[in-house]
């Protein structure tokens, strides 16, 4: 997979995909919302920023005001690759957020999803 390609793409652009994914799974949006949120230490005001502004997923992570101190818990594979050994600072970062919807989508409980 081509990183520069991925870091390209807008939050924007993948952020209504997200949504269908976990409303198709019988999830709501705000559950998602509060996912990103948790990963990101965005809220519903700076993430909507984000969107309006189109910014790239390298944006979007630089300005994140605070990745969430138990990232280090999510583990398992996305996409073929084990994401605790993405060496990729900002990839890891985006599979973080894919394993999280993910994980949203296939059903578990927020708690889990957490890492609580």
């Amino acid at each position: 997979m081509d990183n520069a390609r991925v870091f390209a793409y807008t939050f924007a652009s993948i952020y209504p995909l997200y949504i269908q994914k976990v409303e198709k799974k019988g999830r709501t949006k705000e559950e998602l919302d509060t996912v990103l949120f948790w990963l990101t230490g965005y809220n519903k005001k700076t993430l909507r920023q984000q969107i309006d502004k189109k910014n790239d997923l390298e944006t979007f992570f630089a300005q994140a005001p605070q990745l969430n101190p138990n990232v280090s818990k999510i583990t398992g594979v996305i996409c073929g690759y084990r994401v605790e050994e993405i060496e990729d600072k900002l990839m890891q970062k985006i599979r973080y957020m894919d394993k999280l919807v993910d994980e949203l989508a296939k059903g578990r409980t927020m708690e889990k999803i957490l890492r609580k």
